[in-house]
C-alpha cells in the first residue's frame, strides 16, 4: 500500500516519543458505541468457486464468431485491449465476471468521495518505461514531457505511528542513535549496488547475474548482510508485505531488493487519484466500451481443431485466438485440455488480502505529524490507510474516506482464504478499528459506515525461487492460439507488469492472426 518515499529523510525532523493525549479520553471511552452500518462488496468468490468446481455451461447459447477474445478485465486484459484499439483491430470482446472492471484496481464511491478498492498509485515512471509514459500521455497526465501536478502526490505523503505518536516519513530521522542510522545508510548503499547493476528493470527481466538471489529469502539475505537493526527489518517486511502479501521471510532476496532498486534513485513522486488506479480504469474502459462485457463469467473455453470455443452464461464465441488475462492457476479449470503444455503451477501461490473503506463524518483527534496521502502503523498486521479526499487541497479533514488495507501474510495463503470466506463482516469491522484505534482512540465515534471487499488472490507470491523457476517462464513463452497475460507471469504485479504482460500478449494474438497494422508498426 505504502510508497515507501522517505528513503533518503534520514535527516528529517525529530521523532517525538511519547503517546497520543489521553486527556479527554475517558469521556468517550465509556459511550455506547455508535452504530456502524457496511457490508461486504464482493461476490466474485462464488462464482469462481463455481467454476473451479466444474459449473457445468450450457451448450444451448448465441454463437458468435469473432477472431479474438480477451478474458479478464484487470489492467492486463484492459491494457491487452487498449493496445488492439490503438493499433486499429476492434474485432474482440473483453469478458470480465465482475459488474465492474478494474481486477485489483476497481474502485467505488459515495456521496463523499471516491476511493479504491486496491492499488492507489503508479511511481511516477522515467524513461526505462515507455509503455506506461505512452499511456499517460494518452490520458492528459503528461504533457509535452511535464507531469501534470493535478495527478501527483501532494505533501505531506507519508508518516509513521510509533511509540504512541504520528512523526513524518517511515524512516528513522537525524535523532535516530548512530547504529540504526548506519544501518539504513548501508542498506540503500547495497540497494544502489543492485540499481547500477541493471538487472532490476521494470518491466521485470529474467535475473542471470543476480539470480542467487532467488535462492534465499529476503530475511536470510539481510541476516547474511548484517542488517538486524529492528526498525529497518520492519521496513522491508512492510515492504514486502505491501507489494507481495507475504512477508521478508517468505519473499525471495530478488523479489526484495527489486521492490527498492527497480526505481531510479532520485525519487520522481507518484501519480495517485482520490479512487486510486480506478481512475486509469475508467479512462481504459472509455477507450474500449465496445468491446467491454462485465458480468460476464467465462465458463469454459473449448478447442474445436484451429479454433476456440469461449462459453459464458449466454454466448459462446468462436474464435482465434485468446488472450487470457485472468489468473493464470485459473487456465487448467477453464482449459483442462492445455495442461499437457502447461507445467504443474504449484508455484504459481496468490496472496490473499481484504481492504476496507471507512466513511468518516467527524474528524479525529490526534497529535504529532499532520495527516498525510498514507498513515502507517509500526508493527501493525495491517498496512495502513489513504485518506482519499488528501489531493482535494480544500477539503475539509471530515467528511473523508479512509481506504485500510490487510494482507493476510502471516497464515498459509489456503487457510487465509478460507478465514476470509468464514469471517463475518463485524467481525472484520471489529478487527480494522482494534487496529486504528491504536493511532486513533475515538475513531469509533467518527465513522458511520464501513465496506469491506474480500480478494482470495490478491497478488501473486515471489517466494523463494520462483522468479528464475523454469515453471513461470514456460507458461510466459507459451506460444499457441492462447497468450498469457496476468502480471504474475513476472512474479510482481504491479501495474506496470500488468500493462507490459497485457501489450505483449495483444501483438502476439494480432502477430497471429495476420493483422497488418502491427507490421506496419514494427517496420
Amino acid at each position: 500500500m505504502a510508497a515507501l518515499k522517505s528513503r533518503r529523510a534520514l535527516l528529517g525532523s525529530a521523532v517525538t516519543a511519547g503517546g497520543v493525549a489521553a486527556a479527554g479520553a475517558a469521556a468517550f471511552l465509556f459511550r455506547r458505541p455508535r452504530p456502524i452500518s457496511g457490508q461486504f462488496v464482493d461476490r466474485s468468490a462464488e462464482v469462481g468457486h463455481a467454476i473451479r468446481d466444474g459449473a457445468a455451461s450450457s451448450d444451448n447459447v448465441e454463437s458468435r464468431r469473432i477472431p479474438a477474445v480477451i478474458v479478464g478485465g484487470g489492467i492486463a486484459g484492459l491494457s491487452a485491449a487498449w493496445r488492439m484499439k490503438k493499433l486499429g483491430f476492434e474485432e474482440f470482446v473483453l469478458l470480465e465476471l465482475e459488474d465492474s472492471a478494474g481486477g485489483n484496481s476497481r474502485s467505488g464511491a459515495n456521496e463523499v468521495s471516491a476511493y479504491p478498492w486496491g492499488a492507489h498509485y503508479v511511481p511516477v515512471p522515467d524513461r526505462r518505461i515507455p509503455l506506461v509514459a505512452e499511456l499517460f500521455t494518452e490520458l492528459g497526465v503528461l504533457r509535452d514531457g511535464r507531469w501534470d501536478a493535478r495527478h501527483v502526490s501532494r505533501e505531506p505523503l507519508s508518516r509513521l505511528f510509533i511509540r504512541g505518536d504520528w512523526v513524518p516519513g517511515l524512516e528513522p530521522d537525524a535523532s535516530a542513535p548512530p547504529s540504526q542510522a548506519d544501518q539504513f545508510r548501508r542498506f540503500w548503499d547495497r540497494i544502489d549496488y543492485f540499481r547500477h547493476g541493471g538487472e532490476f528493470t521494470i518491466p521485470a527481466r529474467r535475473p542471470q547475474a543476480t539470480a542467487w538471489l532467488d535462492s534465499l529469502s529476503m530475511r536470510s539475505w539481510m541476516v547474511a548482510e548484517g542488517f538486524h537493526d529492528a526498525h529497518l527489518r520492519w521496513y522491508v517486511d512492510y515492504a514486502c508485505r505491501d507489494d507481495y502479501g507475504c512477508s521478508y521471510r517468505q519473499a525471495s532476496a530478488w523479489a526484495g531488493v527489486h521492490y527498492f532498486a527497480a526505481h531510479p534513485g532520485l525519487d520522481l513522486g507518484f501519480l495517485t487519484w482520490p479512487e486510486g488506479n480506478g481512475w486509469i480504469v475508467k479512462r481504459l474502459k472509455e477507450m474500449v466500451a465496445p468491446q467491454l462485457r462485465t458480468g460476464c463469467p467465462v465458463t469454459r473455453i473449448e478447442r474445436r481443431g484451429r479454433r476456440l470455443r469461449v462459453l459464458t452464461p449466454s454466448v459462446a464465441y468462436e474464435c482465434e485466438a485468446v488472450v487470457f488475462a485472468a489468473p493464470t492457476f485459473l487456465a487448467p479449470y477453464l482449459m483442462p485440455w492445455i495442461t499437457d503444455q502447461l507445467p504443474s503451477l504449484v508455484g504459481f501461490r496468490y496472496s490473499p488480502w481484504y481492504t476496507a473503506n471507512l466513511t468518516l463524518d467527524r474528524p479525529v483527534r490526534e497529535s504529532g505529524a499532520p495527516r498525510s496521502w498514507e498513515n502507517i502503523l509500526y508493527g501493525s498486521d495491517g498496512l495502513g490507510y489513504v485518506v482519499a479526499t488528501h489531493q482535494d487541497l480544500t477539503a475539509p479533514e471530515a467528511p473523508t474516506v479512509w481506504t485500510y488495507y490487510r494482507a493476510m501474510a502471516r497464515t498459509d495463503p489456503s487457510r487465509a482464504r478460507q478465514s476470509l470466506l468464514d469471517a463475518s463482516w463485524e467481525m472484520r469491522k471489529e478487527e480494522v478499528l482494534s487496529d486504528l484505534e491504536q493511532a486513533h482512540p475515538d475513531l469509533r465515534r467518527c465513522v458511520s459506515r464501513m465496506d469491506v471487499m474480500r480478494i482470495g488472490h490478491g497478488m501473486i507470491r515471489p517466494e523463494v525461487g520462483f522468479l528464475t523457476s523454469s515453471e513461470r517462464t514456460r507458461v510466459a513463452e507459451l506460444d499457441g492460439p492462447v497468450q498469457f497475460a496476468n502480471s504474475d507471469l513476472s512474479g510482481i504485479s504491479i501495474f506496470e507488469e500488468a500493462q507490459h504482460r497485457g501489450v505483449r500478449a495483444a501483438e502476439r494474438v494480432l502477430s497471429r492472426l495476420g493483422f497488418d497494422r502491427l507490421r506496419d508498426a514494427s517496420d
